[in-house]
């Protein structure tokens, strides 16, 4: 090669190639997986809340960050794959949502930094090695609190006090078992009979439901996991056609017609997920970060589902529930 050529070539590489132009730019990269798909509108808001809680903290996408964002639509499989090739791609940081997705990209690398939004017992997952202190390259924020389930059952008994029997619908390849001492607790405080519920797909949830349904004075406690939220208007158009009581743990599902829900502000989890992601970018290690547990929760009731189910809200519960849509 010629010498002008060899000059040529370094100037290109030190300014021609991505990597280096965003270098020279300081442009960061965020890889961003969500569990859900992408056509899901609640989905959507969740990454609008991350997006803006990193520009509240002054990151602005194509000035000095990229936003690397893949839906991993609740498929096990599909969530590895992208995993893999957020690390290949080398991105700075990494967020992971919901318990499935932090599970691959802890077995995509153990260097690059992830953030976790919404699991429940990061412990248990083995995740982190404490709250305190996380301990390797994974922290953030859970969306779990033992309270919950005995709030569920409060919410649902309180709607609906002939309920005594309930079934617990979850995916158990997706959700963990952190839910349930709890809830099991709760239901015994209440004097109701709860039922795990395992479902893995539409055919599946239909066919639990169903059944279900046939049991007197039943109801159903459905948990937050991605296959739950996926396949939230297969079960909130069952409890509807089969006149079962539920409690939701998002207040979307009560959007969409559900009856009531019980659950985290998912806003407020991204938010400060945005915050940990600064902090990362700016220097800070994922280990010296300990995991933060919920402090926004909301209630939220459909009245005319209600209604169609011939219940009345109590007074108490609609002056203390945070949306009630009539």
């Amino acid at each position: 090669m010629r010498r002008r050529d060899f000059i040529k070539a370094i100037a290109y590489s030190a300014t021609g190639c991505p990597l280096a132009a965003r270098a020279q730019q300081g442009i960061r990269r965020i890889g961003v997986l969500m569990g859900t798909a992408e056509t899901d509108p609640v989905a959507q808001d969740d990454v609008r809340s991350l997006r803006e809680g990193l520009q509240e903290l002054g990151w602005l996408e194509g000035q000095n960050i990229q936003v690397e964002l893949r839906w991993g639509n609740a498929d096990v499989l599909l969530m590895q794959r992208y995993s893999a090739d957020l690390v290949q791609s080398k991105v700075d940081v990494l967020l992971g949502q919901a318990p499935a997705v932090t599970g691959a990209l802890q077995q995509a690398t153990h260097s690059i930094p992830i953030v976790f939004v919404m699991i429940p017992d990061p412990v248990e997952a083995g995740f982190v090695t404490s709250i305190s202190h996380p301990g390797s390259n994974i922290t953030g924020f859970t969306h779990f609190d033992p309270t919950m389930g005995g709030k569920w059952l409060e919410v649902l008994k309180g709607i609906a006090p002939a309920v005594d029997q309930v079934a617990i619908v979850f995916n158990p390849v997706t959700v963990s078992r952190t839910y349930f001492p709890p809830l099991v607790g709760a239901a015994r405080s209440f004097a109701v009979e709860a039922f795990e519920t395992p479902i893995h797909d539409a055919a599946e949830i239909e066919r639990a439901v169903d059944t279900f349904a046939q049991v007197p004075k039943g109801g159903l406690v459905v948990l937050p996991d991605v296959t739950t939220t996926v396949h939230r208007k297969s079960i909130i158009k069952l409890a509807a056609q089969l006149l079962l009581p539920a409690v939701y743990p998002w207040a979307y599902f009560v959007r969409e017609g559900g009856l009531v829900s019980y659950g985290v502000n998912r806003a407020d989890l991204f938010r400060r997920a945005a915050s940990y992601i600064d902090r990362i970018l700016r220097g800070e290690r994922p280990e010296h970060l300990p995991v933060q547990g919920p402090i926004k929760f909301e209630t939220a009731i459909y009245a005319k589902t209600a209604k169609a189910l011939g219940l009345i809200v109590p007074p108490g519960l609609l002056v203390t529930a945070d949306e009630v849509i009539d």
